[in-house]
C-alpha cells in the first residue's frame, strides 16, 4: 500500500490544478488569464510546498519559473483590464 504523507498530497494537488489551468487553456476558446494565471499559479505554490519538504532540486527550479510566469500573465492580464477600463470611460 502506498503511505502518502500530508506534503505528497498537496503536490497532488498542485499537479493537478496545473493540469487543470493546461485542460482550461486547450478546451476554452477565450480562457479568461485571471483564471488561467491564477491556477497555474496556485499550482505551483503547492507543489513548491511539497518540494520544500521531498526536495527535487530541477522540479523546484521549474515551479519557481512556472510561478514567475505565471505572476507576468497576471500582470499583464491586469494592465490589459485597466486599459479596457480606461477606453470605456
Amino acid at each position: 500500500m502506498i503511505n502518502l504523507d500530508i506534503y505528497s498530497l498537496i503536490g497532488f494537488l498542485g499537479t493537478a490544478c496545473i493540469i487543470g489551468a493546461y485542460a482550461y487553456l486547450t478546451l476554452k476558446d477565450a480562457p479568461n488569464p485571471f483564471v488561467l494565471h491564477g491556477i497555474n499559479l496556485a499550482g505551483a505554490a503547492l507543489l513548491t510546498i511539497s518540494l520544500l519538504v521531498h526536495t527535487n532540486w530541477p522540479s523546484l527550479v521549474l515551479e519557481g519559473f512556472w510561478a514567475a510566469i505565471a505572476l507576468v500573465g497576471i500582470a499583464k492580464a491586469i494592465r490589459t483590464s485597466r486599459k479596457g477600463q480606461e477606453r470605456e470611460a
